[in-house]
């Protein structure tokens, strides 16, 4: 389930969609966001690597995290 996205990049409830999303676009590894007190998932070792290797824009619930670790 995606919580919400980054930059464009979507966060997920679970590592598992997280790294299936990266693997999608060549990435390995995850990293983890907090997203209204909740650790998300994004793929990719890091959101600079996630964000430069996003091709696609997944819809989100809202634009920005009301807090992040990045």
């Amino acid at each position: 389930m995606i919580l919400t996205t980054i930059d464009g990049v979507p966060l997920f409830s679970s590592i598992d969609e997280a790294l299936q999303w990266g693997e999608n676009r060549g990435l390995s590894g995850y990293h983890t966001h907090v997203h209204q007190g909740d650790t998300g998932y994004m793929g990719g070792v890091d959101h600079s690597n996630a964000r430069s290797n996003s091709r696609t824009t997944t819809p989100s619930r809202s634009s920005r995290p009301s807090s992040s670790n990045y």
